[in-house]
């Protein structure tokens, strides 16, 4: 090469490993959930330049519109000098460049949705996530970042990202990583421990009835229960970040840190604890399965449009089995509360007409779109549901085939070693790997399980690990209507009625208020008002619909007042005590 091309590339490489997107974030008027940002980009010698708003956030399959909160966009280049710039989409701003030049973009966020965990500014903190406050061009998705917070001084700031020239600026290599670690910056409290040479932070945004030191001993004992599945950590250091607040709720997984939401008064009882302790295990799970490996169709993130896949069910709903078990495990949950979360899992499947018609393949790709509410419960199903019970009846399946010598965990320690990021797996890739892991074909079993709807004949399952799923012996038979219904002043008004059930064949349907049953008034909820019919009774039902009333008659199901559990059996054999501490990391309660 000639000496003066060998000096004009070194100076082009080095140009490019200067190249840095530079974000700046000033809060000003938190009060009115308010923030200035502006975006540096690299010199560009295009005839324009697109930079986008991300139209949905990692960890939440939907489209939120985010765009919808940017108002006094302007554009200008290195010299200060306006650039003409117009919107080609509603996520989407064109800016024409007559010259090469750098770029920088000014505009305002309005920040007032905390549920959505994308953007909140309020006079306390700012929660930060780049999807909602950080405009990206593909052009420089690459290129490093850095981003300045201008706040009020009382203010501390803390992300997964690393600190860069003080304590309000942070650093990331690319786009993608910024997106993926938030930014919770305000009046907080912050706890800081070390465990096996990883660092990890606890920061809490709102006053709670929360136990901080149990909440520190608790996640110490999470954070060790990695390594009881995967080779190694993805990540030297995580935080974790609460919100203590009056009304969102929720978390999100993030690359190296997660967020949780809960009501502030939701801490202190057993069970509001188990919730939030639960809720930290998921996303930490998630730190591999989902942030490390994850499947086709989300590699890369298109952070414009929906990014299908037909495993979400495995990236949600098996994160959801894990946790249980890592959580027993560690001793931060007992064997009763294990039955319990198990207990209301298979309740929820059972009483959802929709598992009999939508697939967990169908689910996952249709999560998009997916609908809640009446027609959802009739027609559709939930990947983290189907998806955990998937999981358990693939993991008791691979434990009792290998006298529990393999199990589940085994797919997922493969899963992370095989398709670490950047690659991605599709469905033949797990089929595969349970092939190797268990020398099995399991093409038909995932046909009938995962692409057919799940029809989980529950209790041989349980059977093999000393478990049974049975009403309680004091539960006493009663008259079940298969509707949901509120209170609506001296009505009953359905909410879902089950598809198939005889309300729904009678011609009951949500939104109907239910005036009496018999000719007698409704009482104030609708246990108290068939209390006084058995199974199998013909009753007329009064009710009204567009403002008419009108009756119909139903028969009656037979069901009882208290809902079937899991619980272990009282003598189990040899080979169920075996599987059950193979299956669970504990022994069988009925052998302690």
């Amino acid at each position: 090469m000639h000496y003066k091309h060998f000096l004009l590339s070194l100076s082009l490489l080095s140009l490019n490993a200067l190249a840095e997107v530079e974000y700046k974030l000033v809060i000003d008027q938190a009060q009115h959930h308010l923030g200035n940002v502006s975006v540096a980009f690299p010199k560009s010698a295009q005839a324009h330049l697109d930079v986008k708003l991300p139209d949905w956030r990692t960890g939440r399959y939907e489209v939120l519109n985010l765009a919808n909160g940017i108002r006094h966009f302007n554009a200008t280049d290195q010299k200060g000098n306006p650039l003409s710039w117009h919107k080609i989409d509603k996520s989407t701003w064109r800016i024409h460049i007559d010259n090469p030049t750098k770029v920088k973009v000014s505009y305002q966020v309005y920040a007032n949705e905390l549920g959505k965990r994308a953007r909140h500014i309020d006079d306390s903190h700012a929660f930060i996530d780049a999807s909602g406050f950080f405009m990206f061009s593909e052009s420089f998705r690459q290129e490093s970042v850095l981003v300045d917070l201008d706040v009020p001084k009382q203010w501390r700031s803390v992300s997964g990202m690393n600190f860069a020239h003080d304590k309000h600026s942070f650093t990331a290599p690319n786009y993608d990583v910024l997106v993926d670690s938030p930014i919770e910056t305000g009046v907080n409290e912050l706890h800081k421990f070390t465990v096996d040479g990883r660092d990890y932070e606890l920061v809490i945004w709102g006053q709670g009835n929360y136990d901080v030191e149990k909440m520190l001993s608790d996640l110490k004992k999470l954070v060790k229960t990695g390594s009881l599945i995967w080779h190694d950590y993805p990540y030297q250091r995580y935080v974790f970040m609460v919100h203590a607040t009056s009304g969102a709720r929720g978390a999100t997984e993030h690359l190296n840190s997660t967020i949780i939401q809960r009501h502030r008064d939701s801490f202190a009882k057993r069970k509001d604890y188990v919730g939030f302790i639960s809720t930290a295990a998921h996303e930490f799970i998630h730190t591999w399965n989902v942030k490390a490996y994850r499947p086709a169709g989300l590699v890369p993130y298109d952070y414009i449009n929906p990014n299908y896949s037909d495993l979400l069910w495995l990236s949600e709903g098996s994160t959801s089995y894990v946790e249980d078990y890592l959580l027993l495990s560690a001793g931060i949950t007992t064997a009763s509360e294990f039955f319990k979360n198990l207990t209301q899992t298979l309740n929820m499947h059972f009483s959802t007409p929709g598992r009999q018609i939508q697939s967990a393949a169908h689910s996952s790709f249709d999560k998009w779109i997916n609908q809640g509410a009446d027609h959802g419960k009739n027609y559709s199903t939930n990947i983290y549901r189907e998806g955990s019970l998937i999981s358990l009846a693939l993991d008791i399946d691979l434990l009792v085939n290998s006298d529990g010598q393999i199990s589940y965990r085994d797919v997922h320690k493969q899963l992370y070693k095989q398709f670490k990021l950047p690659n991605s797996f599709t469905s033949r890739d797990v089929q595969d790997i349970l092939q190797q892991i268990s020398g099995q074909d399991y093409s038909d079993w995932w046909n009938r399980h995962i692409n057919e709807p799940l029809n989980l004949d529950i209790q041989p399952l349980l059977d093999k690990v000393g478990l049974e799923y049975v009403h309680p012996e004091d539960a006493k038979p009663i008259a079940n209507l298969q509707v949901e219904a509120k209170s609506t002043g001296q009505l009953l008004t359905l909410t879902h009625v089950a598809r198939d059930s005889s309300a729904w064949h009678a011609g009951l349907t949500s939104g109907d208020k239910i005036v009496a049953f018999n000719g007698h008034h409704v009482r104030k909820t609708l246990a108290d008002s068939l209390s006084y019919f058995k199974g199998k009774e013909k009753v007329k039902v009064d009710f009204i619909r567009r403002d008419q009333l009108m009756s119909t008659d139903v028969i009656l199901d037979n069901d009882f007042d208290k809902p079937k559990i899991v619980r272990a059996i009282s003598s189990p054999n040899a080979s169920q005590q075996k599987l059950f501490k193979a299956w669970t990391g504990i022994a069988h309660p009925a052998s302690q």
